[in-house]
């Protein structure tokens, strides 16, 4: 999902107890010549990945699970993508939002945990259908010490059978039977490959806030679509636009319209501003022409396009 589908991951306003369990400085995890996030990765057991808007993400895929949905195998760049992300706010403090993939199974223990240690959860839900085994999306928000939170998420995912090792070297680029230069071209934007699914991103073009601090595109406010080539020039894609309510509708109309399935509206968040909306989708069909569909949906949002 865009990233792989999606995923589930986000922010809401903690109340003054949660944030004063993470009460602590940055600066205090840094020693010696190590990073200010050197805490938070040894906290989550694995590096995490710079991204724009001074935000450190890690992932989480769900590489031991094997589901299936229409005949597809989805790969975890696809729709089986676990994060967390984590921005400094103020000297002492960091928001983290996440998506964490979960079976059915899994939602309640690492809901459990999540709680125990002040981790709260926006948003519980599917992003996909008919996929076998069922999978679950928990988007999950705190505020306060990093690398607290870090280690509240971590034990969570102990809870369920998500890799906690070292990541995986990054799954080299291949194009794979994908025209990604006719599917960039018929979106008005580029993507980048990972693997061989072909992941493009979209951010909307307003500022998105929440407890008085932007969150940056990528801590999951833009919108993500990604395609996995399913042979002879088909992929199947998956992901979720970011929407705001006038655009709901127009968008589900011009998917539609283009043959592609509606797989899930819902929120991520609980206090953002402007309130926001998440659609999922879904369809296998040829790549370039499933493109020029969601173009049209894009042309429904004030989304920054090509």
């Amino acid at each position: 999902m865009r990233k792989a589908i999606c995923t589930i991951a986000h922010w809401s306003l903690l109340t003054g107890a949660f944030a004063g369990a993470f009460a602590g400085p940055l600066a205090a995890q840094q020693k010696g010549g190590a990073t200010p996030w050197s805490a938070v990765e040894e906290a989550l057991g694995r590096k995490g990945a710079m991204q724009p808007g001074n935000v450190i993400k890690f992932s989480f895929p769900r590489g031991d699970l094997t589901v299936t949905t229409g005949g597809v195998t989805l790969k975890p760049a696809l729709a089986l993508g676990g994060w967390v992300a984590f921005k400094e706010t103020a000297k002492g403090e960091a928001m983290a939002m996440g998506d964490l993939v979960l079976t059915d199974e899994e939602v309640s223990p690492v809901m459990t945990a999540l709680q125990a240690g002040g981790v709260q959860q926006t948003a519980v839900h599917n992003h996909i259908l008919h996929e076998s085994p069922r999978v679950m999306y928990m988007h999950i928000s705190a505020h306060g010490d990093a690398a607290k939170i870090a280690h509240t998420i971590h034990d969570a995912l102990g809870q369920s059978k998500t890799p906690l090792g070292p990541a995986s070297p990054p799954t080299a680029p291949s194009a794979a039977d994908l025209d990604t230069a006719g599917i960039a071209k018929a979106l008005g934007v580029a993507g980048k490959l990972n693997g061989v699914v072909y992941q493009v991103s979209v951010p909307r073009s307003e500022k998105i806030m929440e407890m008085g601090q932007e969150v940056p595109p990528s801590m999951g406010v833009a919108t993500g679509i990604n395609f996995q080539p399913t042979g002879g020039g088909k992929a199947a894609i998956t992901g979720d636009f970011v929407l705001r309510g006038n655009e709901v509708n127009p968008v589900i109309r011009a998917l539609r319209d283009h043959g592609i399935e509606v797989t899930a509206l819902h929120s991520h968040m609980i206090d953002e501003e402007p309130r926001l909306y998440f659609m999922h989708f879904w369809a296998n069909d040829d790549a370039v022409t499933l493109a020029k569909g969601l173009r049209a949906a894009l042309d429904q949002t004030k989304s920054k396009k090509g």
